[in-house]
């Protein structure tokens, strides 16, 4: 994930960054397949307030990591709470028709 740099004054003082709260978490898929599917899936979905919420998603070894980022904890609820939703329901996807899909 991208290390996230202070804001500098002019006068060198560092000033604490807006992007005060933050959340990491990695789903485990099993397969490099179904995961890039997830991911495929959910990065068409951008954030609704891209300056108050950010959002980060890698796949890697059949694994979704993803990384949050919000200037007040409601809007990184908010944000991490609709994105587990469609990700329940991706998931959910995979599991009903996965097997018998060809893509």
């Amino acid at each position: 994930m991208d290390a996230i740099a202070p804001n500098m004054a002019t006068d060198g003082k560092v000033l604490p960054s807006q992007w005060e709260f933050s959340c990491d978490f990695e789903v485990d898929f099993d397969s490099e397949k179904n995961a890039q599917i997830v991911y495929s899936s959910l990065a068409v979905d951008k954030e609704l307030q891209p300056d108050k919420v950010k959002r980060q998603m890698t796949v890697s070894n059949g694994k979704l990591s993803v990384h949050f980022e919000a200037v007040e904890a409601r809007f990184l609820r908010a944000s991490f709470s609709a994105f587990v939703d469609v990700l329940t329901l991706a998931t959910k996807t995979i599991e009903e028709f996965g097997g018998e899909m060809e893509l």
